[in-house]
């Protein structure tokens, strides 16, 4: 099994739901990025997933844009964040899913990044704008070195091109709960519960719900159809405006998701 099959299947035999926080790498220190892996994985975080900085991050909204920006500014590089990845993965043994565009991969090369990344500790790739045709060569790449591809599902996404996709993936699929860019958003889409529906039937990997996901009240009701939330522009705000104090910040936080996950278990318990 992959280190992502062992956390969801962990997850199952509990009843238990999975949170994954979005971190952008660099974000404003690569020192900073690794200090709030450790202080995620404390708070009990399923899979981290560690953004890539790009110069033209087009699925992301402002705040994970702004965070690119800074990163680039000091110097991040795809080499700098698969050591950052090994520090911290050698630290928690959370597994680590590594969130780029594919153009940073492509100028790093996808042999060298598939076994460079299984020697940081890396558990799954996901590639924002890898399409489901060309993905085949790089999810066999990544077989070799037991790292899932991760593939994206848009609400616009066709069933026969739902079906492709699920041809690829491996580890989990990550569904989109609105279509447009990153971002916090006031409530989660009525469309995605329907879109959840679509997916499993067509692929028994676990579903992930993102993008406008910020609050536990949110994840709750994510949770009753998905098996896990995805979280990001919230937690890149916080690390942006509280500086020094980003870690602590951002493990209280990220308790919040957890602690809810307890209560949503108990509820479909009782």
């Amino acid at each position: 099994m992959t280190e992502l099959s062992k956390a969801f299947s962990g997850l199952a035999a509990s009843g238990r739901k999975g949170f994954i926080p979005y971190i952008t790498a660099g974000g404003p220190d690569l020192e900073t990025t690794y200090e709030v892996m450790v202080a995620l994985a404390e708070a009990g975080a399923t899979v981290i997933e560690l953004g890539v900085p790009f110069s033209d991050p087009m699925a992301d909204g402002p705040v994970i844009q702004a965070a690119c920006e800074r990163a680039l500014q000091v110097g991040t590089t795809l080499a700098k964040v698969l050591e950052v990845a090994r520090r911290a993965w050698e630290k928690t043994h959370v597994p680590i899913v590594l969130f780029s565009y594919l153009n940073p991969l492509l100028q790093y090369g996808l042999e060298k990044l598939a076994r460079d990344a299984k020697a940081s500790g890396i558990a799954g790739v996901l590639v924002t704008d890898l399409p489901a045709e060309s993905a085949q060569q790089f999810s066999a790449l990544l077989r070799a070195q037991q790292i899932d591809l991760v593939m994206l599902i848009a609400p616009t996404t066709s069933d026969a091109r739902l079906q492709k996709i699920a041809q690829h993936a491996t580890g989990f699929l990550y569904t989109i709960s609105v279509a447009g860019v990153t971002g916090a958003r006031k409530q989660l889409s009525s469309d995605v519960r329907d879109l959840v529906a679509r997916i499993r039937r067509v692929s028994q990997l676990p579903v992930a719900v993102g993008f406008g996901i910020s609050t536990p009240e949110q994840a709750r009701e994510a949770w009753q159809f998905a098996d896990a939330v995805v979280v990001g522009s919230a937690i890149v705000r916080i690390i942006e405006a509280e500086g020094a104090r980003a870690p602590q910040r951002v493990r209280e936080f990220a308790q919040s998701f957890t602690r809810s996950t307890a209560a949503v278990v108990g509820k479909e318990k009782a």
